[in-house]
Parts: structure tokens; sequence; C-alpha cells
């Protein structure tokens, strides 16, 4: 018989009242405490929401061009210690309409887990107001001093810092690196986009803002109407258009559906995503014109006061680019895309001596990047772990592939976590796999980028003098304290007298607390029309999605309107960052010099090179080959006289030798080893070791061990390598 329907009894509908009393009670107490830690967060100096304790080390207003950020040490917690011989990390939060402290928020955060690895941590942060005058380029400048001072503080660690760059910090962080390079180990940039225009169609419709709005005088605007000063509130409001249902309702109702467990959690949050902070119209107008809309930084187009180039190809350090496809505000498109502007092929990434690692997470959002104790215990803490790993890669595109430690049958004791990394190689075609533009749109955005200069230029000529003259900063101030995000603490805080009267029934409330049973079909009601209100605001969000993509495409595709703004549209591509030819001299005078050396070096560097080219039949590296070479070096002291930059120095110049010349640089391999056959194979031993560590060496590897044998002068031994291999496969088999 079918069941039937639960009728609502009295009792059901006393008891669902008396919670849901209770909870608006409780939701209100939670709201009032928000609008309490709002208040309390804006009377300190220097507000964050960083879980640790931290010294100061660098204060950036005391430097020649002063800035409002800052250096400091982390201090571990009594449970971790930290190596001082491991490489430092620098955390750099972004400076996108919140205050600092995201990347330590929590224990399990990068910072947490940087130094559950053993790593010393800095972290990079800054007030809720500029320094009047202060530019971009001066924040860069000054984020120098920090890396210099970190270095010196760490003169005998194992490599440079690993410096991790969140959303926005990650394109500063890019630009300083491209200017300093040797002042960065790693690079990991996390949520960053670099690319500005990629996407993919019907998705990601943020892109579209700039043209929608007519381009940046809006900016300009904004930050007049501020006596110049941007509120960073308006891109926090950005974020929260982005999601219209959790923004109107499921944030809230989340809390008052589960106001007895959720309350911690929900302020910890608030008291970061409402600590905003301000930018000098300077500064924002940098990064609306240059980044945003004109899209310039992986065209080679933006300039230092000095009129130095900013070319990404410069960065001599590994990077590793983290994304999500669940992300909205910065896509896999915009956090890859950069490497298909920049270059052709995996060869010309290689000839710039670029190693370039990423990893695509499926579902989690762009805070949850940053925020997801899942992703700091996953991602980040394998990153933190196996940075040396990466550090030593040879040149070239890696994807990042995590595997749970459970299922690896081999090689368990070399994995230290719960996730086994192997970085494997990559072509540009797996990036362009992801989706992005065609040319089409590449000149739809290039005419958005063209109208939004002129649009700025007759703001600038025709506008800004009369809003300048009638803003006052007493006006800007009062409009500030006005912006909707504001109000809504201000409207719960201590300055609303109607709210004298919640914390005491909050607290008669907890003592009397009578939440319903879960059967109870009234709350069923609830979440039913709970879900109808999220879908009803999901529907109006894809139509206004579709409508502004459709817009967008249509006003900024006219023939006509490219024409008028001079967009070529018989060009193969609206720009590329222009070739070195000087770069292509100093590639060929290095294959000259590396030529010349094939034949030089000893036992170390034939072990390098039998090594790099066995594992290229492998396609990548595994976290489990790098612990051996780890665990070899401490055993073997001779090895361990070679530090991590030099032993990155050495495989580098092994693994271009067998690029320009693969047949010749193991040809001579018998000439750079020693005449004791003992030395031999003890070495082709170890070399084995480390191949085995990340499993059977089978296949094409196989057959180039096989070879490495020969070469070693070992093949007439009674069991030749290959001879094993095939006996122990028949064996598993």
């Amino acid at each position: 018989m079918p069941k039937q329907s639960t009728i609502p009894t009295f009792a059901d509908a006393f008891a669902y009242s008396l919670d849901a009393w209770q909870r608006s009670i409780l939701f209100l107490d939670v709201m009032r405490q928000r609008g309490e830690q709002y208040e309390e967060h804006k009377t300190q100096t220097a507000p964050h929401v960083l879980n640790y304790e931290a010294e100061l080390a660098v204060d950036g207003r005391k430097l020649g061009r002063p800035v409002n950020y800052a250096l400091v040490r982390i201090i571990p917690p009594e449970a971790i210690r930290v190596d001082p011989l491991k490489r430092p990390f620098v955390v750099v939060d972004p400076r996108a309409g919140h205050g600092p402290g995201i990347g330590g928020f929590k224990a399990d955060s990068e910072i947490g887990v940087a130094m559950k690895a053993g790593h010393p941590c800095y972290f990079i942060g800054f007030l809720p107001d500029p320094v009047p005058g202060q530019t971009i380029e001066d924040i860069a400048r000054a984020e120098a001093v920090f890396l210099e001072t970190v270095i010196a503080r760490h003169p005998n660690a194992d490599g440079k810092p690993c410096v991790i760059g969140n959303c926005q910090a990650g394109w500063a962080v890019m630009i300083l690196a491209s200017l300093r390079p040797e002042l960065f180990g790693p690079i990991i940039i996390a949520g960053t986009p670099l690319s500005y225009w990629a996407g993919v169609k019907g998705q990601y419709p943020m892109r579209y803002s700039g043209g929608l709005l007519g381009g940046s005088w809006l900016t300009a605007l904004t930050s007049d109407l501020g006596a110049g000063i941007f509120d960073g509130a308006w891109l926090v409001q950005n974020f929260e258009n982005q999601n219209p249902a959790n923004t109107l309702w499921t944030k809230q109702y989340n809390l008052y559906s589960n106001i007895d467990t959720e309350a911690e959690r929900y302020l910890g949050f608030e008291r970061w995503w409402g600590g905003h902070v301000t930018l000098n119209a300077e500064e924002m107008q940098f990064i609306v014109d240059e980044l945003f809309v004109g899209n310039k930084l992986a065209a080679g187009e933006i300039r230092t006061a000095d009129s130095t180039a900013i070319d990404l190809r410069n960065i001599h350090s590994p990077i590793v680019v983290f994304c999500s496809k669940g992300d909205n505000i910065t896509p896999p498109q915009q956090a890859l895309d950069w490497i298909l502007d920049l270059y052709d092929s995996v060869d010309e990434i290689r000839a710039h001596g670029q190693t370039i690692v990423y990893a695509v997470h499926e579902k989690v959002g762009h805070l949850g990047i940053f925020v997801s104790a899942s992703v700091a215990r996953k991602e980040h803490d394998e990153f933190a772990s196996n940075i040396d790993l990466i550090d030593v890669l040879p040149p070239g595109l890696y994807e990042a592939v995590l595997e749970p430690a459970s299922e690896v049958v081999e090689g368990r004791d070399l994995i230290a976590g719960e996730w086994v990394m192997r970085c494997e190689a990559r072509t540009l075609d797996d990036i362009r796999a992801l989706g992005g533009n065609d040319l089409e749109d590449e000149r739809r955005f290039a005419a958005a980028a063209k109208l939004s200069e002129i649009n700025l230029a007759f703001y600038r000529t025709y506008l800004q003098p009369a809003v300048r003259a009638m803003v006052t900063p007493a006006i800007a101030e009062a409009m500030r304290r006005a912006h909707p995000l504001r109000l809504q603490y201000e409207l719960f805080g201590p300055s609303n007298p109607f709210m004298t009267w919640i914390r005491e029934a909050a607290e008669q409330t907890r003592e009397n607390r009578k939440p319903t049973g879960a059967e109870n079909p009234f709350l069923a009601l609830q979440e039913n029309m709970s879900r109808q209100l999220v879908d009803g605001l999901e529907g109006w969000r894809r139509t206004v999605e579709r409508l502004s993509e459709e817009t967008f495409r249509t006003v900024y595709g006219a023939p006509a309107l490219q024409t008028a703004l001079g967009i070529d549209n018989k060009s193969d591509r609206p720009r590329r960052p222009a070739k070195s030819h000087l770069h292509q001299e100093l590639v060929e005078t290095r294959i000259a010099s590396l030529k010349a050396e094939i034949g030089q070096g000893g036992l170390r560097e034939a072990v390098a090179r039998a090594l790099l080219f066995v594992g290229k039949a492998r396609g990548g590296a595994d976290e489990r080959g790098f612990e051996a070479i780890r665990r070899l070096r401490r055993a073997h002291p001779t090895a361990s006289q070679l530090t991590l930059p030099e032993f990155k120095a050495l495989l580098r110049k092994q693994y271009f030798m067998l690029l320009i010349d693969e047949e010749a640089a193991l040809a001579a391999i018998p000439k750079l080893l020693p005449e004791d056959l003992d030395e031999r194979r003890s070495a082709f031993d170890a070399l084995s070791e480390i191949l085995q560590a990340s499993g059977a060496v089978t296949g094409a590897a196989a057959e180039r061990m096989g070879r490495v044998e020969t070469l070693f002068g070992l093949d007439s031994e009674a069991v030749p390598f290959v001879a094993r291999k095939t006996a122990r496969e028949r064996k598993t088999s």
C-alpha cells in the first residue's frame, strides 16, 4: 500500500512555532555579535584574521616610498617545530576589498600546512587605508624589500623563499617576479586571474562587466566620489552580485536553520568578509585599466615608471597555478590562458627555462581555494610538502595529479601524507581543451578596451573637474559609511538602541532551548520553501547572465563599431607579446656552450643524465622518486654536499643537453663514469632505486634503463636489467 502523508498536528505546530521563535532570537543575537565584531575590527590599527601570533619584521610605511603594507614573521605554535634550513614560505594576501589574513585564517590553511611541513613562514599584509600617493609599483618595490629581508634572515636555507599569492596578490607577485626574478623560489598563485578576457561562452559573466559599464570611467567616478579614495566595499559587492541566491538568502538561512551549530563558523568568516579596506584612486585605476579591462599583463604591454617592460617570460622560478572549475571569479581559463598568450609551444617554454605546474580542482569555489580546510589538507599540503620536487623539475609544462595514498601499492614508505603527487607532462593542447575564446571573442574584448579608453578620456576632460569640485572629504566619508554592505553591519550593531534587549533574550533562550525534531512536517515545509526561493533566485541569475553575455557579444561584435574603434578584423590575433631577438641570440649562445660541455663532468653528471633520460619516457615525476633521492642524499655524505640549488642547476643542465642532442649526450656517459666497476654498479643501483620508488620500470622506460645499463658497462652481468624486469613482470602476471 502507498505510504500516507503525515498530517501536521497541533503539537507539531506548537513545537515548530517555539523552535522558530527561539531560532529567530538566536539569529538576531548572532547579527548583534557580528555588528559588535565589525565595530571592534574597525577600531584596530592593523586588523586581520590570522589564526597565528606574528611579529613585525618590516613596516612598509617606513620605506623610502612608503606603503601601507608590512612583513610579519609567523610565530609557530608550541606543537609545531620548523626547520631553519628549509626554505621559508611567504604568503601574500589579496587586497580586493577585504582585510588581510585569509591565508592563515585557520589551522588548516596555507600557512598552517607550510609550517606543518617544517617551513618558516612569513606573511605580507596591509593596513585598511593606503598611504597617500602610493601606487601599485610602490607596493611591488616594497614587497621586493620584504623578500630581501626574508632571504637575509635565512642565509643557510636550502632555496629561495616560496611565495604564495592569493587571488589579486598573485598577479602582483608575478609582476614583481618578472622584475626581480632572483628573489624568488617557487611561486604558487591560487585563484589568480592573469588572462582577464578568457572564459567559456555561456559561463563566467563577470568578465563582461567592464564592457557593459562602458569601461573604466565608472572606476574614476567612484574614486572621485570618494575624494581620491576607492572604497573596497564596491569590490566585495561585485563578489556578492555573482551569487544572489547565496547573498540574499542561503547564507543567512543556513545560519538560521542551523543556529545551534553554525554561529561560530559564520562569525569567523564574517569577521574577514566585513573587514572592508580602501585603495588610492591611482591604484584602482591601474588595476582596471591595465588588467581587468585592458588585459595588458600577458601581452607585455605594462611598463614601470622607468619604462621597463613587464614580461612574465622573465620569471626563472617554477610557477604553480592552482585554479578550479567551480570558481566563477577566476575560472581556469583566466588562470591558465596567459600561457597560451605567451608561448607557441612547450619547447618555447623550455627555451625560456620556465617550469609551469598547474592543478585544476573540479568544484571548489573561489574562496574555497584559500579558505576550505579540505583544500588546505590536500592541494596546499602537497604543494608545501613537495615544493622542492617542483623546484627541481626540468623546464616544461606539467599538471599536478593527486592520488589517494591508500590506493598506492609500491613505495608506500616514501609517502608522508594522505595523498601522493605526480607531475605529469602536458602540452598547450591540454590547456586549450579546457575551452576559451576564439578570435571573434578576442576582438570583442579588444573593442571594449578601446571604448573604455575613449570614455575615460571623455570623463576626465568634461566631468571629472566638476565632480572633484563638489566632493569634499567629509562628503566622501559619509557616502562610504552609507554603503549598503557597511549598513548591514551597523544596523545590528551597538549603535542601534533596538538591539539592546537581544543579548538578555538570547541568554534566556539558550537556557530554555527546545529545538523541534527533524521529523516535524513544518520543518520539511520550511526547507521546501527555501529551495523554491533559491531556485527562483538562481533562475533570475541565469537570465541576467545570459542577457549580459548576449548584449556584450552583440554590441562589441558589431563590425561597424570595431572598425570605428580601429580593431583589425583581419589579424590572426589582436595582440601577442613581442619575441625578443636578444633572447633568441642568448639561447643560441647557450646551446653552443652546452654542446661543448656534453663530454665534461663525472659520475654525478652521468647519473643525473641517465635519470632524466629514463624519466622522459614516463612523462613526469613522482614525489616518491624525489623522496628516494632525499634519502640517498642523507645516506651518502658526498651526495649531501650538493645543495638543492646546485642539484637543480645540475638537473637543468643535463636536461638541456638531452634536449639539444640526446644521442651525443648518451654517448658521452661512459667517459663520465669512473673506471671502477663497483662504483658504476653502486651508482646504477642507486639510479634503479630512485626510478622504482614510484612503481615498476616498464615499457619504454625499461628499454631505456637497459640502454643505460649498457652505457654503464654492466649489461654483461649474469642478469641484465631488462631481463630482470621481464622476469618480474611474468611473475606478477
